[in-house]
């Protein structure tokens, strides 16, 4: 009789086990979709952006000699690949430098920041970076909204990177999807939403919806352990830990009058090494330890970004039935659902080789550098496989870059490391962003 209480205790804890790993794990798909939302969307809406405003600020009404009124329009945009004034690199720029700026130097301070009060700034963040732009007159005010969108992500990707180390390993591969379907979810709708009709205005006014699912996914979905620091420092919580299991240490040894008395100090002190903060002198260790990861990382975003927003603009097809910005718009959720693919795969395989993606994704750039100079392509058709290409790649190394990052750190590093780890990616995007700018004006001067 007692056999079958405790078998049907223990059956019903693991189907609680497994009711929350899989509830944490949508919990994470969630984070991660809403928190790369903004983001995507600002990138897709780049070329309206500067479209919207460029128009605005360059057609003019002239009187003619009859009495009626003509336009005036700017005459940089005479090229061949029908640029935009300003590159898209621009809007780019704005939305990843406030997330490098925040990577680089997060970890050395975040950990004193609860993770509860970070979501809440994520949240306001990305509803003002919507209104914004939405309600955006100038450029300027665009790139302002773009910037609050750029805050919003960065410091979600920092944070729920650092947050996972709290669940089992599951939820990465959930977070890893759910950043992929932003990608998908992001351009697909706007491009579609645009595409039916409504203007960039009204599209991103009901995309404020999203950052509530993510305030109520972090809040309500997820199951938090009983010890974790919702609202006080991590650092706080492992000192008061610490406390207590020294207190415990120190009446075991009390009690235990055979107890060298020479040897207490130096067994606490010991671990207290292995499990209080990380000092500067250890973070530096770690960081030159995770270059390995960061380095070829890096080099992958590089090259896809300066494919995304120094190139994608460029490859211009006149006779296809769709126009320049829908083009654009369907390059980049061509490349999301690519991203999004390779993300989920972390469910199915991984690949260790991170460096051999940097290589084919070099390869991708100077493929197409050579197609927007020579225009040798046949149709709009081979550019989507070889951008769908660039996103399989990109995807995969981002989601198995983390996963070994983790898996090869000890737990005491763990947090401090996957914060620290997000600044791969930024990186290569800020330096393609660099780099596109003369690109960009090098062709559209031809």
């Amino acid at each position: 009789m007692d056999r079958a209480v405790n078998s049907d205790t223990v059956s019903t804890a693991d189907t609680e086990g497994r009711c929350q790993r899989w509830r944490n794990c949508v919990a994470f798909w969630l984070l991660g979709l809403c928190n790369n939302f903004a983001y995507v969307v600002m990138l897709s809406a780049a070329h309206d952006i500067l479209q919207k405003q460029e128009s605005q600020n360059t057609t003019t009404p002239t009187p003619a000699p009859n009495g009626t009124s003509i336009e005036i329009r700017n005459s940089s945009n005479r090229s061949r690949y029908d640029c935009n004034p300003v590159s898209t690199a621009a809007v780019l720029l704005a939305d990843i430098l406030p997330t490098l700026l925040i990577k680089l130097t997060a970890p050395f301070y975040i950990h004193k920041v609860p993770y509860g009060f970070r979501v809440l700034v994520c949240f306001f963040t990305a509803v003002v970076s919507f209104l914004m732009v939405s309600f955006s007159s100038t450029i300027s005010m665009s790139i302002i909204g773009v910037i609050f969108a750029s805050v919003s992500s960065g410091l979600g990707e920092l944070s729920f990177l650092s947050l996972s180390v709290f669940f089992s390993s599951d939820v990465l591969s959930g977070w890893g999807s759910g950043t992929g379907a932003a990608g998908v979810a992001g351009a697909l709708l706007y491009s579609a939403l645009t595409q039916a009709g409504l203007t960039p205005q009204v599209t991103l006014w009901i995309m404020l919806v999203v950052p509530v699912i993510l305030a109520v996914s972090y809040f309500v979905l997820l199951v938090f352990p009983h010890s974790f620091p919702q609202w006080r420092c991590p650092e706080v919580s492992q000192s008061l830990s610490r406390g207590l299991n020294s207190e415990e240490r120190r009446a075991l040894i009390e009690e235990d009058t055979d107890t060298d008395e020479d040897s207490e100090p130096a067994l606490e002190d010991q671990d207290d090494k292995h499990i209080g903060p990380l000092t500067l002198t250890e973070k530096k260790y770690i960081i030159m330890g995770l270059s390995k990861f960061i380095f070829p990382l890096a080099l992958v975003y590089f090259a896809e970004y300066f494919i995304n927003q120094g190139l994608m603009e460029l490859l211009y097809f006149p006779d296809s039935r769709l126009s320049h910005a829908e083009q654009y718009r369907w390059y980049q959720t061509v490349y999301q659902i690519g991203v999004f693919l390779s993300r989920t795969s972390l469910f199915c395989f991984k690949i260790r080789k991170i460096f051999l993606m940097s290589l084919f994704q070099c390869a991708n750039a100077v493929l197409l550098v050579f197609a927007v100079y020579y225009q040798f392509l046949p149709n709009i058709s081979v550019v989507f496989v070889i951008i769908a290409f660039e996103g399989l790649l990109g995807g995969a190394a981002y989601v198995n870059t983390f996963f070994f990052i983790r898996e090869e750190s000890v737990e005491r590093e763990r947090e401090f490391v996957m914060a620290t780890a997000t600044v791969g990616d930024s990186l290569g995007i800020a330096l393609s962003a660099a780099v596109a700018f003369p690109v960009h004006h090098y062709f559209c001067s031809l």
